[in-house]
């Protein structure tokens, strides 16, 4: 938007900027006037003022001091006590972010520290904090930014020339309308194809991993999708099922933003890649490849929560706290000068669990409201968190007294990690004896980034995270299996414990492997606390199966399942019943109109009823490829 640059710089000095250009919705400015940087006597706050957009000031690479001398005059600014660990150099954008164990000392009362990081070093620094366990994924990840940070700045900036150079469309009619490409009346593949006359936008693009590969992807084939007219996706959390495909549209040249929290890009990354391995080791032809998982990393744009961004010319969005997994959130769409304002909640948990507040209810406006009904069937009245807990130290007591082993597929982002918090709990209380947890899979490598996203986690656990002594993730009942070789051992060697493995659903990785060898014992258990998606193995053993067929090698062998088998749904990161009935109801302001997704048949168009039945307002359940008319 050559208009609004143009309108900026006419109230700055001429020659006090070098350069403006955009980073999405954000304006930066660059100057090579040092003064002018470390004091403009308020002049970028009076515009900021004026044209009610986010402008940041920063220093001209040219005049940036060289990197290694700045490091070095970093490390004498900052006191030893805040014990740097890390400091990384964007050349292009003239940051550089700093990681220390104590935040507070690198930044100085009030900010003085960084005041004279400016100054010395002509540098902009953003602190971050140490995180407890060190993730090799969220390296790489920063690695795969930075090396290609000219490339993101050119990016980010034809991302705002999209948003405020104006319409590309012509509009004769104020619509919108919402497409099923996926999650109709099915949990899976959730893939909401949004239309307004200006702006396309996908709302997550998941698959079905329960699924065959037919009916596993969605239906991206619709006659309205095209993906050389896509704006955005907004991926709302990393689970598979809603962002298992994002990859995939940058196979086929999507090249624009995915907007979501850090930890979902990070997460989602690590889940993906996860993917590619495990298709790989059974035979398969991976959907897409570590490139595309690469190139959507390159194209994130993260937000915090209650971050209001333009993503099109008509389209604003706000993301909420989902209260599901670490970083998922809630969609607020402002769509139009207040032509309409719409909520989507893919997964949602209003109640607080061990590691997440309950989903965030109060919203600038709200006309409708997109929520998922995976527990919404009447008879989904989920127990407390209490009745969960003690039934589950119960079952762990009885099976580690006939010597036995408890085995839980775990999700490996949200249950694995509110598992491990509750089996500490259960033997701190003395309710269970303290025994091995192994944590397999990708698990540690998600709970690495937890750690590094304390503020995305309850205050419990985020004051916990921050004394290294009480960090819960570092717990010495806690133990990683990171190898084949370690997997063995566990399987021949370790006496009575609990396993935590991926995939939750037991549709592949460690988990499966496990339950080959547990499964023939009648001193073992099996303990679903997931989600077993239509399909799946783990959905077959709940309805009673106890004889599967496994390919091993050219022949097939029959493994027979002794072990117990408990089901407790209570410890799941959906809302039950009761929960998303209250949701609705105290969302702040009311919808006018509910559409219900993300869920069986069934269960969809009984929360359905029972939302229009009780607050008189128009719902509906749309099935896979229907389009609702919301405006």
């Amino acid at each position: 938007m050559v208009e609004i640059i143009q309108e900026i710089l006419k109230n700055l000095p001429k020659d006090r900027i070098s350069d403006a250009c955009f980073e999405a919705a954000n304006i930066v400015l660059y100057t090579k006037d040092k003064d002018f940087f470390l004091n403009n006597e308020g002049m970028i706050r009076r515009v900021v003022d004026s044209i009610k957009k986010r402008i940041e000031l920063r220093p001209d690479p040219s005049i940036a001091m060289e990197p290694e001398s700045a490091e070095a005059e970093i490390k004498k600014i900052i006191p030893e006590e805040a014990k740097i660990s890390n400091i990384i150099f964007d050349s292009q954008r003239s940051q550089v972010i700093i990681e220390a164990e104590k935040p507070g000392l690198a930044i100085g009362k009030q900010g003085s520290i960084l005041r004279d990081i400016r100054a010395n070093t002509m540098w902009v620094p953003l602190i971050k904090r140490t995180p407890a366990l060190r993730s090799q994924l969220i390296e790489n990840i920063r690695a795969v930014l930075y090396q290609n940070s000219d490339y993101r700045r050119k990016f980010l900036d034809k991302v705002g020339h999209r948003i405020y150079d104006g319409w590309l469309r012509e509009k004769k009619h104020e619509w919108i309308r919402v497409s099923y490409l996926g999650a109709g009346r099915q949990v899976g593949r959730s893939c909401l194809f949004l239309q307004t006359p200006e702006s396309r936008i996908l709302l997550d693009c998941g698959i079905d991993v329960a699924a065959n590969d037919d009916n596993a992807y969605p239906y991206l084939d619709a006659p309205e999708f095209d993906i050389n007219q896509l704006d955005a996706v907004i991926m709302t959390h990393s689970h598979l099922d809603h962002a298992g495909f994002v990859p995939y549209l940058f196979k086929y040249g999507y090249k624009g933003p995915v907007y979501c929290t850090a930890p979902t890009r990070d997460v989602a990354a690590l889940e993906l890649l996860d993917l590619v391995k495990i298709q790989r080791s059974e035979g398969r032809e991976p959907i897409f490849t570590s490139d595309e998982v690469k190139e959507m990393v390159k194209h994130t744009i993260t937000l915090e929560y209650e971050e209001v961004t333009d993503i099109t010319p008509d389209v604003r969005i706000t993301l909420y706290n989902a209260g599901h997994i670490l970083g998922s959130a809630m969609v607020h769409l402002h769509i139009g000068n207040g032509l309409h304002n719409l909520v989507y909640t893919a997964d949602l948990k209003y109640g607080k669990t061990r590691l997440l507040e309950p989903a965030a209810t109060r919203f600038p406006r709200l006309e409708t409201l997109m929520i998922e009904a995976t527990y919404g069937g009447k008879e989904n009245v989920l127990p407390s968190k209490s009745e969960c807990e003690a039934f589950f130290g119960e079952i762990i007591t009885k099976t580690i007294k006939r010597r036995g082993r408890v085995l839980v597929p775990v999700l490996g982002v949200g249950r694995a990690q509110e598992i491990m918090l509750i089996v500490q709990d259960l033997v701190k209380s003395g309710a269970i004896d303290d025994i091995p947890v192994y944590v397999d899979g990708m698990v540690w490598d998600v709970t690495a980034i937890h750690t590094a996203y304390p503020e995305y986690l309850n205050t419990i656990v985020r004051k916990q995270i921050f004394h290294q002594n009480e960090n819960p993730f570092l717990s010495p009942i806690l133990k990683q299996v990171g190898s084949a070789a370690e997997r063995k051992h566990v399987i021949e060697e370790s006496g009575p414990c609990v396993v935590l493995a991926t995939s939750g659903m037991l549709v592949g990785g460690p988990s499966v492997e496990y339950l080959k060898e547990f499964a023939s014992s009648e001193r073992n258990s099996l303990v679903f606390v997931c989600y077993q998606g239509e399909g799946s193995l783990g959905r077959r053993i709940q309805r009673g199966e106890r004889e599967i067929a496994f390919q091993k090698g050219m022949k097939q062998e029959i493994m027979k399942i002794n072990m117990e088998i408990y089901t407790i749904d209570g410890f799941t990161g959906h809302s039950g019943r009761n929960e998303l009935m209250s949701f609705v109801h105290k969302c702040e302001p009311r919808a006018k109109k509910v559409i219900v997704n993300h869920g069986e048949n069934s269960r969809c168009l009984d929360l359905a009823s029972s939302i229009h039945k009780q607050n008189r307002i128009e719902t509906v359940a749309p099935r896979n490829l229907e389009t609702v008319r919301i405006k």
